[in-house]
């Protein structure tokens, strides 16, 4: 996100939803600002939005979930937005955060209630609101222009991640079944345990190079290609091929790529690509597509080790910035072929 610097209340309303990815409803959503750290760094600003509880007590767990990331992460200055119709439940969040964070020396230079095309003050509970419209303000028009959506709802966001193809979906589907064939046909006439290793490591390579080929193209992806793509990184090694080559400039490239192939995957090939896009959203900032991407990915594998990974960055608001990028040569796949006989 570039950055941008809210001076009103409408600017702050209008960033919303594409740090978040879509607008929200019933909603707890906490900014936070650049500041700088230690030595003059400046800090990684991250954003959080999470479901508005209506009782007290789960209302406490929320505020003690977002102050915990908020100090952990050295937020200095933040901004809190309710969306709700219920003007008591959000003042009573309110009430629950707010003073915590001013001592935790965070200051909050915002608090307001958000209830469709009207913003509200959450410390008067009469105030008759204020409207607004986002559709032609600058931040909204400048996002527009650099190709960037905010969907109407989360449920819309996932539905970007649902095939409505039915003619796409059975190529799809019958191009990584020959995958599979030829793999396992492959498997059974190679001449031992090193041949099959070659054989992966040949499929590594040629994803690797397809991969950074689409990245940098923005190339459309054929069937036959999906098929195959979708099959190799569902093996562990192979989609670290995939993984090593997403960096914090290339993301949102990633995030398209494995969107498309997540959309049109079989379900029993889909939790590898899932993973991916769940890695890649997180490292773009995008932590609603990344929380929607995961739940395709656990639909098919519960157990998805990648995906699980990307959960625990998610769940503790780690910033996209602490990421390296994985050089190739150190990946196993690529160390099995260089050094015979290790694992």
């Amino acid at each position: 996100m570039d950055t941008f610097t809210a001076r009103t209340s409408v600017d702050l309303l209008a960033v919303v939803p594409f740090v978040i990815g879509f607008h929200p409803e019933d909603s707890v959503v906490l900014l936070t600002f650049s500041a700088s750290g230690p030595a003059g760094r400046d800090r990684a600003s991250f954003h959080a939005r999470v479901d508005l509880p209506l009782v007290e007590d789960e209302q406490r767990q929320v505020a003690a979930l977002l102050r915990e990331v908020a100090t952990r992460h050295g937020a200095r200055t933040v901004g809190l937005v309710l969306y709700t119709d219920d003007s008591a439940a959000a003042r009573l969040f309110a009430d629950l955060l707010v003073p915590d964070l001013l001592a935790d020396d965070i200051e909050v230079v915002d608090v307001l209630r958000v209830d469709g095309d009207r913003f509200f003050s959450v410390e008067d509970l009469d105030d008759p609101g204020t409207p607004y419209d986002l559709a032609a303000h600058p931040f909204t028009a400048s996002q527009v222009l650099l190709g960037r959506v905010a969907h109407e709802s989360r449920a819309a966001l996932r539905d970007t991640l649902i095939s409505h193809d039915d003619e796409d979906a059975e190529a799809v589907a019958a191009a990584a079944d020959a995958v599979v064939d030829g793999l396992i046909g492959a498997g059974r006439g190679a001449p031992g345990a090193g041949g099959i290793s070659a054989l992966m490591v040949a499929e590594a390579r040629w994803l690797q190079t397809t991969v950074r080929s689409w990245v940098s193209s923005g190339a459309a992806v054929s069937a036959e290609e999906a098929g195959r793509v979708l099959v190799l990184v569902s093996f562990e090694a192979l989609r670290e091929v995939a993984w090593s080559e997403m960096s914090r400039a290339t993301a949102r490239q990633h995030v398209e790529l494995w969107r498309g192939l997540v959309r049109r995957a079989p379900v029993d090939v889909r939790a590898g690509a899932a993973g991916l896009l769940g890695f890649a959203a997180w490292l773009a900032g995008e932590g609603a597509l990344a929380w929607c991407a995961l739940e395709r990915c656990f639909e098919a594998d519960p157990d998805d080790q990648l995906g699980q990974h990307v959960a625990a960055l998610l769940e503790s608001a780690t910033p996209p910035v602490v990421w390296t990028p994985v050089p190739s040569a150190s990946l196993r796949i690529f160390r099995t072929c260089a050094e015979p006989g290790t694992s």
